[in-house]
């Protein structure tokens, strides 16, 4: 299995190049291209939109060139691509919601395209509370996938749900995509429908745990639509987006996340993919001259959870 790492506080437009080494003299030789770092969820989620996905597609293509070239040539693949999210914001007006829905999510395929990048993950509707309930969510969440499914066809591209969780007063719980039964029966409905893989699962560590996911039976029931993964860890309690085996649950050191179930699961259904970190914010709580270090870790670590999945693969054969 190959290791990557999500590009954000590593890879700059300024040089772009600089931070592709950088992944490469880490271990890393695959990166989730994060395209939120265009339109950020805190501009979104207080109603302010920018026009970066408003230039046409020869010129985002353009402006994407140099960190193109700066993959390839430090030998870098691009295995997964992040949509900004969310492309649908409760409470805001129709333009800005049309505007995510019909300008930024197809401007995002036709850049994964350009990257010729497998797969791009996209967060699903948080609607639940506002449409009463969790079937009249997907239905929303299915008519905006579905507008996107003839670019992904055209592309070759599938388009990953995120399991992700939502808010209810001071309390984290589960939201889209958290139900790994309904998520297998909707994926393969959406396949059926289309006579391809055009949808696909990315799961989420940091997610699971904070809403008490069990780990080895979500990936079993997920099976081969498991494409991408997003791994990193918390204290079960906020989103923290830190490197895995980091919290413990007390003095004995028990990890608060459970790894074991990662490894197990991943060994059970013969996952052969990318082990992806979405681990950015360890890179600025570390002092900036730590960076390479710390990178090495993160990568040190996927071979870790690489190792032991093959051993155990290796072991039941």
């Amino acid at each position: 299995m190959e290791i990557g790492v999500q590009s954000k506080d590593i890879v700059y437009d300024e040089n772009p190049a600089e931070g592709f080494e950088m992944m490469r003299c880490a271990g890393f030789s695959c990166c989730d291209f994060g395209l939120n770092a265009y339109l950020t969820n805190t501009q979104l989620y207080s109603y302010e939109v920018n026009d970066f996905f408003s230039k046409p597609v020869g010129e985002l293509e353009k402006y994407f060139a140099a960190h193109k070239r700066g993959a390839k040539g430090a030998g870098i693949r691009i295995c997964q691509m992040h949509m900004p999210y969310p492309v649908y914001i409760p409470g805001a007006n129709e333009d800005m919601n049309r505007y995510l829905m019909r300008t930024v999510a197809p401007k995002s395929m036709d850049i994964c395209a350009f990257f010729e990048c497998p797969y791009i993950v996209v967060h699903g509707f948080k609607l639940a509370r506002n449409l009463g309930t969790e079937e009249a969510e997907w239905e929303q969440t299915e008519r905006f996938l579905e507008s996107l499914v003839p670019i992904a066809r055209e592309r070759n591209i599938t388009i990953c749900m995120e399991n992700i969780y939502t808010n209810i007063g001071s309390h984290l719980v589960e939201g889209p995509c958290c139900d790994v039964k309904k998520a297998v029966e909707r994926i393969d409905h959406m396949n059926e429908k289309y006579g391809e893989e055009v949808l696909g699962f990315c799961f989420d560590t940091g997610h699971a745990n904070l809403v008490g996911i069990d780990f080895e039976d979500f990936i079993v029931t997920l099976g081969k639509r498991l494409k991408v993964l997003h791994i990193h860890d918390n204290d079960g309690i906020r989103d923290l987006h830190q490197i895995p085996f980091t919290f413990t649950r007390s003095r004995e050191n028990m990890s608060a996340t459970d790894w074991e179930g990662f490894i197990k699961g991943l060994q059970r259904i013969g996952f052969d993919r990318v082990l992806c970190f979405e681990t950015a914010p360890v890179l600025s709580a570390f002092p900036q001259k730590m960076k390479q270090d710390v990178l090495k870790f993160i990568a040190q670590t996927g071979n870790y959870f690489a190792g032991e999945i093959a051993a155990r693969r290796t072991g039941e054969e």
